[in-house]
């Protein structure tokens, strides 16, 4: 036990001064709380009018669920794998990516543990005030049906902080293949540019996923993506029963696992091809 909390050492390091450091930024966490309950409004007043006008009774998630999925999407916005680790990319502008390769650590899991207080900090800042105005302010202007309610039971609660945390590792390993890209892009515009498109439309942020047709629904359960906001989302507001959390966890730890190997396959292969400053 020493040993392994010997090696884990230099990691938690990592996560303790990055996660001092973003939670500095508390301007523009308010910024973001802001921007992020303005449009968690304007996305429930779209979804209440297709309720209100849709012909089908029977939808696949109530107008209240949909409220909620929607809340708990805005509340861990800053967790979705949509950007590149700004100081690693001007690490691989400038060369000093250099300095990371003789650092004594596994330099895939030096990025992915950045990654990981770069998606929980910014997190942290925001989605308990979300969580406070979703559940206690918006039923006090008269508009219950768009609050964010109480997970069904215990045990869905427990649920979901479980795959809480599945969602956490998959953004990570998500992000840390992003910031790899970098050894081949440097400047990642492009691919994050795509990515975060794919990310925001296929983790459920601009629709819930349920809503989308049917025809499409093993495509999306099949992608990495619904792990990281649709499947918690749906196994907090009953959507998913607690009982069928253990096909979500699978498939969250498939797809991390997966998506680690290939990481640091693709790393090693980027390191052997690695020209810095010309030498």
């Amino acid at each position: 036990m020493t040993a392994i909390f010997s090696n884990l050492r230099p990691y938690l390091a990592v996560v303790s001064a990055r996660f001092r450091m973003l939670l500095q930024y508390r301007a523009s966490a308010v910024a973001g709380l802001t921007t992020q309950i303005f449009w968690g409004l304007v996305r429930i007043m779209i979804l209440d009018a297709f309720y209100r006008s849709s012909f089908n009774a029977q939808q696949p998630i109530s107008l209240r669920q949909s409220a909620g999925y929607v809340w708990l999407g805005q509340a861990f916005l800053a967790m979705l794998p949509w950007n590149v680790d700004g100081q690693i990319r001007e690490m691989v502008r400038s060369g000093a990516v250099a300095y990371e390769l003789t650092r004594p650590m596994d330099l895939y899991w030096l990025w992915f543990w950045r990654a990981f207080a770069l998606r929980t900090a910014p997190t942290l800042l925001r989605s308990i005030p979300i969580f406070l105005f979703a559940m206690f302010i918006i039923p006090l202007i008269g508009l219950s049906e768009w609050q964010l309610s109480p997970p069904p039971s215990i045990a869905a609660a427990c649920c979901w902080v479980i795959c809480m945390i599945g969602a956490i590792m998959l953004s990570c390993a998500i992000t840390a293949l992003l910031n790899i890209s970098l050894l081949w892009t440097i400047s990642g515009e492009g691919i994050t540019v795509l990515v975060a498109a794919l990310v925001i439309l296929l983790t459920g942020m601009v629709i819930p996923l349920p809503l989308f047709p049917d025809w499409s629904q093993p495509l999306l359960r099949a992608l990495p993506f619904a792990g990281i906001v649709d499947l918690p989302c749906r196994i907090y507001n009953g959507n998913i029963v607690a009982r069928d959390a253990a096909w979500v966890l699978m498939h969250q730890a498939i797809w991390s696992v997966c998506l680690i190997v290939y990481g640091r396959w693709l790393l090693s292969r980027g390191v052997r091809r690695m020209v810095i400053q010309g030498g």
